[in-house]
């Protein structure tokens, strides 16, 4: 026993002395990147029969990936039929939003759940605050009709698209009633069409903006094991047709030049693009090639991704987004994400505190 204890006391030493030479270290490196370090070297040192039989399984999951193609297209028929099942309590939800209907007394009861429930004086003296408060504000003024502001409210309520609006918008998506998805016929390519309706407004003559997403669901040939299910690949939007002077698109901008020779001022006025929610309708084109630049590749993407949440969340829940209730779910769901990034900050803080050069007393918050 002690004799094995000296061997793995010296193992243990050599393996230090190796570790900390520099040359060593290099050549292990170079080993391990040319092996399990990236699968190409790995898959080089297999024995050439083995490799068939990689191949073989690579083909395999390639023909995977074109069932999984079908079984997401079947899956866009699904939706098209459910839609059909959903739209007329959507069309619903519409009327009453804009007041072409009243629900009766027993539609609008709603069984708060157990936990949520107040006590009975509570709910009582509650009952009788709002009553007095009602009564004010009917003295004050007519009952407003429907629920005014509904889509405005709710595109506030969710930061991927409140982040898209800017003040001068609010006015205009006052005028907003119903957002509905359509999806393309049956044996058509696979594409859904967003429709937001506008009642009359100052603003612009369009009752309907429209944007369409263009995608597809089969495995590019080129990366067959890249495929994920459906993609989009394109989106095109539609004309706004602005009343004179309030296209929010847009804003004017006056600029002085200075003449070379004479070196005089003039001034001139520029129109240019101005930051708006309604730039949603006018995305930057896909080049047949696919090719773009940076920057239109980005907002492409996010262009997708909003897309995306319209119809998969918010027309299917918009009333949940309008009474915050969705938020919250959707914060749960990043509630983990949200404490691991709590963890990586704290060891941040820790390697502050261990770093030599490091001085408490020196703040790091702006101004100080």
């Amino acid at each position: 026993p002690q004799c094995c204890t000296s061997l793995l006391f010296a193992a243990r030493q050599l393996t230090v002395q190796m570790m900390q030479n520099p040359q060593i270290l290099a050549a292990l490196q170079e080993r391990l990147d040319g092996l399990n370090g990236s699968p190409s070297g790995y898959m080089e040192s297999l024995p050439k029969v083995v490799k068939r039989r990689v191949n073989a399984l690579k083909n395999l999951q390639v023909k995977c990936a074109h069932i999984e193609a079908k079984f997401y297209e079947e899956v866009h028929e699904l939706e098209r039929k459910y839609a059909a099942l959903y739209q007329p309590l959507f069309d619903k939800r519409s009327d009453i939003v804009r007041a072409a209907y009243e629900p009766t007394d027993e539609e609008c009861e709603w069984k708060v759940d157990e936990e949520e429930e107040l006590t009975v004086s509570k709910q009582e003296e509650m009952k009788e605050k709002a009553k007095l408060e009602e009564e004010k504000k009917d003295e004050e003024k007519e009952d407003p009709k429907g629920i005014p502001e509904f889509w405005l409210t709710v595109f506030k309520n969710v930061d991927l698209l409140s982040d898209m609006l800017q003040e001068h918008d609010e006015p205009i998506l006052t005028h907003l009633q119903d957002i509905k998805v359509k999806f393309s016929d049956p044996g058509q390519p696979m594409s859904f069409t967003l429709e937001f309706y506008f009642e009359p407004n100052e603003f612009f003559t369009n009752t309907v903006l429209t944007k369409t997403y263009k995608m597809r669901s089969e495995p590019d040939e080129s990366d067959p094991f890249s495929f994920d299910g459906p993609e989009i690949m394109s989106c095109t939007g539609c004309t706004i047709d602005w009343t004179k002077g309030k296209n929010v698109t847009l804003k004017t901008i006056k600029k002085k030049q200075k003449h070379k020779g004479r070196g005089t001022v003039r001034t001139v006025t520029k129109t240019v693009p101005n930051d708006s929610f309604f730039n949603f309708f006018s995305p930057p084109e896909v080049p047949e090639n696919g090719e773009l630049d940076e920057d239109s590749e980005a907002i492409l993407a996010a262009d997708f991704e909003i897309g995306h949440f319209i119809r998969e969340r918010i027309v299917p829940r918009a009333i949940l987004y309008f009474t915050g209730e969705a938020i919250e779910d959707d914060d749960d769901e990043y509630d983990e994400e949200g404490e691991e990034a709590d963890d990586e900050e704290g060891e941040e803080e820790a390697d502050e505190e261990n770093d030599p050069d490091y001085d408490p007393k020196v703040s790091t918050q702006p101004g100080s």
